[in-house]
C-alpha cells in the first residue's frame, strides 16, 4: 500500500537512473529550510515587468506579435532556415515580419536583462511592433537560461531545441517541428472540448502519492465538477498506472487526439555510480521513471505516437532541461555541510550539475516535438520539482491545486502555450514578491530593534515555492495551441 501523504516534509520528484529508487526516500523535514539564502532578485524588478498592451487579446497574434531568438554565427543561421515554414506562417497570421534576434551564448541574469531593456524593448521599435510572442532557438549553452526566465517576465517565452545524440543541432528535426505546428494550425480552430489526460505514475513513493493525491486527484475533481457543467462534450480520463510498464500511458497518450494531458512522476538523475559518459547523461537525464518497466526516453517515443497536436505538463525533475547550477545548489550544499539530516541533502548534490558541466534540454521533450505525432507544447521543469509547488506553505497536508489547474484551464480553451505558462509565472511572482516582503520585513525590525514579524518556517517554505515555480519552462514555439481536429 502506498504510504500516506507526510505532514511537512519536502518531497522531491527525483530517482536514480539505475535502479529508479527515490534520491530522497523520505524527503527532507521542514526545518531544512529555515537558514534558505535570500534568492538573488533579478536587476531593475525585472520579475515584476507587465505585458504591453494589456487592453489586447493575449491570443491575437496581429496585436501581440512574434519573433524569434536565434544565437549568433552559422548554427544559428542554420536553425533559422530550418524552421522556414514556421517563420513564414507567423509572418502570414500577424500581418507583418518577424522579428528576427541573435544573442551571444552564456548571457547571465545582468546581460539578459540589459540585452531585454537596450534591443528588445528599444526605444526606437514601437510598443505595437514589439513581439510578445518568443520562439527561443538552441540549446541551453546557445541560448542561455537565464534570459528564457529574463524574458518571461513581460513576453510569452518557449524555446525549440533538437539534438544529435553529441549535442549538435538535428535540423531536421527543427524542421519537422515547424511543419507540425503549421499543419495543425491548417487544420483549423481548436476544439471547443478537447480530451484532458490525467497520469501518476504510483509507484508507491512517498512523493507520488502527494502528487496524486493532492495534485492529480482535485484536478480531476474540478474537470469533473466544474469544467464539464459548462463544457459537457469535455472528455476527462484518468489514465490507469501499472507497475509493469508504460502500455496504459502510451495507449491512451496515442489514441488521444488535441488533448492536455498532466502526469506526475520521478524524473531521472544520476545513476548510483554515476553516469558512464556526458552522452549517456543528455539522453537519460529527466526521463520518467514509471516504476518496475522501463523508464519512458526520448529514444522510446521519437517515432511513437503521444499526444499527437496536443500539450503536456509535465511535473517531473529535469523534465524540461537541466541548468548550469541549480537554484537548490546553495541551500543543499549547507545544509550538507552542517551535516544534518543523515546525509540526505548529499545525496541530492549529487545528481546536480558539477562546474562546468554543459546544461541542456532534456532528450525525452525534444524527441516528443521532432515527433510528427507528437505534442506541439510542453511544459515541464529545468531543475529539482518538489512536490510543495501545488501544496499550501501554511499547511503541507492542502492542496493548492489551482496553481497548476489554471494553466490546464487555459490550454483546454484553445488559448495559445505561452499564456498557459504566464498563468503560472502568474503564481511565480506573486509568492516572489511576499518573499522578497518577508527579508525587508527582517531587516526593518533588525534596524529599528523589534521583534522579528517573520516565521522563519514559513519563509523557508516561500523560499522553495518560489524556486520551484520558478523552474517550469515552456519548450516550442509560445504561439502554439491545440491542433484543430483532423477532417
Amino acid at each position: 500500500m502506498p504510504e500516506p501523504v507526510k505532514d511537512e516534509a519536502l518531497q522531491l520528484l527525483l530517482a536514480r537512473a539505475d535502479d529508479r529508487r527515490p534520491v530522497l526516500e523520505e524527503g527532507l523535514p521542514a526545518e531544512s529550510t529555515r537558514d534558505a539564502p535570500r534568492p538573488a532578485p533579478l536587476p531593475r524588478r525585472a520579475e515584476g515587468v507587465p505585458l504591453e498592451r494589456p487592453d489586447a487579446n493575449p491570443n491575437d497574434l496581429a496585436a501581440q506579435r512574434w519573433g524569434v531568438i536565434a544565437p549568433v554565427g552559422t548554427a544559428g543561421d542554420a536553425m533559422l532556415r530550418a524552421i522556414e515554414p514556421l517563420l513564414q506562417h507567423r509572418e502570414q497570421e500577424q500581418g507583418a515580419p518577424v522579428m528576427r534576434y541573435r544573442v551571444p551564448p552564456g548571457m547571465n541574469a545582468d546581460a539578459a536583462v540589459r540585452w531585454k531593456e537596450s534591443v528588445h524593448r528599444a526605444e526606437d521599435v514601437p510598443e505595437e511592433e514589439r513581439p510578445k510572442y518568443l520562439l527561443l532557438l538552441g540549446d541551453l549553452p546557445d541560448v542561455s537560461i537565464e534570459l528564457q526566465h529574463v524574458l518571461s517576465h513581460g513576453a510569452f517565452v518557449g524555446r525549440l531545441h533538437v539534438g544529435l545524440p553529441d549535442g549538435e543541432p538535428d535540423l531536421a528535426g527543427y524542421t519537422s517541428y515547424a511543419d507540425k505546428v503549421v499543419a495543425a494550425e491548417k487544420r483549423g480552430p481548436p476544439p471547443e472540448a478537447p480530451d484532458m489526460l490525467l497520469y501518476t505514475a504510483r509507484d508507491g513513493t512517498t512523493a507520488t502519492t502527494s502528487g496524486h493525491k493532492l495534485l492529480v486527484e482535485p484536478c480531476l475533481q474540478v474537470m469533473e465538477t466544474r469544467w464539464k457543467t459548462k463544457r459537457p462534450a469535455l472528455k476527462v480520463q484518468e489514465v490507469p498506472y501499472a507497475f509493469a510498464g508504460p502500455d496504459a500511458l502510451l495507449e491512451a497518450a496515442a489514441a488521444a487526439r488535441s488533448a492536455v494531458m498532466l502526469t506526475v512522476a520521478h524524473g531521472l538523475g544520476r545513476p548510483s555510480k554515476g553516469w558512464a559518459s556526458a552522452q549517456e547523461q543528455r539522453a537519460m537525464q529527466g526521463a520518467l521513471s514509471l516504476g518496475g518497466g522501463p523508464p519512458l526516453t526520448g529514444a522510446l517515443l521519437r517515432d511513437t505516437p503521444f499526444l499527437p497536436g496536443g500539450m503536456w505538463f509535465s511535473v517531473a525533475c529535469f523534465g524540461a532541461a537541466t541548468p548550469a547550477d541549480s537554484a537548490f545548489h546553495v541551500w543543499l550544499a549547507q545544509i550538507a555541510a552542517a551535516g544534518g539530516f543523515s546525509g540526505r541533502p548529499a545525496s541530492v548534490l549529487h545528481s546536480l550539475p558539477k562546474a562546468g558541466e554543459r546544461p541542456f534540454v532534456a532528450a525525452l521533450p525534444q524527441a516528443l516535438l521532432a515527433n510528427p505525432r507528437g505534442p506541439l507544447g510542453i511544459i515541464g521543469h529545468s531543475d529539482l520539482a518538489w512536490t510543495l509547488g501545488f501544496l499550501d506553505t501554511e499547511d503541507m497536508t492542502r492542496s493548492r491545486a489551482s496553481r497548476f489547474l489554471s494553466a490546464l484551464q487555459v490550454l483546454s480553451h484553445g488559448s495559445r502555450a505561452g499564456v498557459a505558462l504566464e498563468a503560472l509565472m502568474s503564481a511565480y511572482r506573486d509568492v516572489n514578491d511576499t518573499l522578497l516582503e518577508g527579508y525587508r520585513a527582517r531587516q526593518d525590525a533588525q534596524l529599528y530593534g523589534v521583534p522579528d514579524p517573520v516565521d522563519p518556517k514559513r519563509q523557508g517554505y516561500q523560499w522553495m515555492l518560489r524556486n520551484d515555480l520558478r523552474g517550469y519552462l515552456l519548450l516550442g514555439d509560445p504561439a502554439a495551441r491545440l491542433s484543430g481536429q483532423q477532417s
